[in-house]
């Protein structure tokens, strides 16, 4: 990390869609306390919580490390847990995984028209979009799908991001992001990952 210069990284918070509408909330906190530990584990790394303290880390030497939640099934429909994630240091989230939530649709739903539920974000979806902007916290529309992308877009108060995806015009996969949505995240002054290999995100 050092030889390549890196300064700061978000460590994702991850566990299998096999735990949706079960024990993803669960397995998301044994995650999440596993990542604290890591970091805990070697000095080079410390562990930020906002821009300032990550600043402060970085010019002490350290690499500044913060947590997102790679899924919104971790959260169990719940603003409670998705506050007391934010309290224990996440600071994205992404909104779906590999499978959908009860409030939004994940990028299967763009092939194939069983998997839609939500039609993109339900109303509660909206309340998460809102509560993620109060609190601070990125809303990432990586994996979700383009209904989702374009509510989320429609509904959110703050910059959004992708944190993993590619251009559709550079590889036609469903993870990944259209021009018009490129766009519109130009237009919301967002973040956006763009591979440069035309094979990215072929093989997910």
């Amino acid at each position: 990390m050092k030889e390549g210069r890196l300064y700061g990284q978000f460590w994702s918070v991850y566990v299998s869609c096999k735990t949706n509408f079960k024990d993803a909330v669960d397995w998301g906190l044994q995650q999440l306390d596993i990542t604290r530990e890591y970091v805990d584990m070697y000095p080079e790394f410390e562990l930020v919580n906002d821009p300032w303290s990550a600043k402060k880390a970085m010019n002490n030497g350290k690499i500044a490390s913060t947590m997102g939640l790679e899924g919104g099934h971790m959260i169990g429909s719940r603003l409670a847990i998705l506050r007391q994630l934010f309290n224990l240091g996440i600071r994205y989230m992404t909104l779906t995984h590999n499978c959908n939530t009860p409030w939004a649709d994940n990028n299967i739903a763009d092939v194939n028209e069983t998997h839609v539920r939500s039609n993109g974000l339900s109303d509660f979806g909206k309340d998460v979009i809102l509560e993620m902007n109060r609190l601070g916290m990125f809303v990432d529309l990586s994996h979700v799908s383009k209904a989702t992308m374009n509510d989320a877009l429609d509904v959110s108060e703050a910059p959004v991001m992708f944190s993993h995806s590619s251009a559709r015009a550079l590889a036609s996969h469903q993870r990944n992001v259209e021009d018009d949505v490129i766009k519109r995240v130009k237009e919301n002054k967002g973040i956006i990952c763009i591979g440069s290999d035309l094979n990215l995100f072929d093989f997910v």
